[in-house]
């Protein structure tokens, strides 16, 4: 019975001690705030911040798709730019090419002038001023298709195709 006694006593003041470690937690309990409504309040801070940065992705990606599209047709441009500078080029190159020939002309035909004023037919002044005329002649065609090529690069980039007209 003593062993009853002595467990019954070691019982009694287990209880004791627990009934005191209660009493702690239920004044630690009222001393802690509840964060529960923090928690829950962060929590939706934190939802909204998501949704934000998901929004800003999104923008983002918009954003640069559109830059991307500008850089391309910037790009386009400084091509077609490039292309009509360079038909310029070649037509300015036909156009003296045309003002070469022409003075040759010009001096042949004051030659042959001068030798007819003289009474004297030379064929090969004759020649020279043919042949002067000819590349005249051929310096304006090359010229006329020069102009022709720089207009063509100008007006090709404004006039939409079949696909981006569809």
């Amino acid at each position: 019975m003593s062993d009853i006694e002595h467990l019954q006593g070691r019982i009694l003041a287990a209880l004791e001690r627990a009934s005191r470690g209660a009493d702690k937690l239920a004044v630690a309990k009222d001393e802690i705030p509840d964060l529960s409504q923090d928690l829950a309040q962060e929590r939706a801070v934190n939802v909204e911040l998501a949704e934000q940065v998901e929004a800003l992705k999104k923008r983002l990606a918009d954003e640069t798709s559109h830059l991307r599209a500008e850089l391309a047709t910037a790009q386009a441009q400084n091509n077609n730019a490039d292309a009509a500078r360079t038909q310029t080029e070649k037509l300015d190159m036909e156009l003296q090419r045309v003002r070469r020939a022409n003075a040759q002309l010009a001096e042949a035909c004051a030659a042959l002038r001068e030798a007819n004023a003289e009474g004297v037919g030379d064929a090969g002044l004759i020649n020279a001023a043919l042949q002067a005329e000819l590349d005249a002649v051929h310096a304006a065609r090359r010229a006329d298709v020069a102009e022709a090529d720089a207009i063509l690069s100008v007006l090709t980039p404004l006039v939409p195709t079949a696909e981006e007209s569809a």
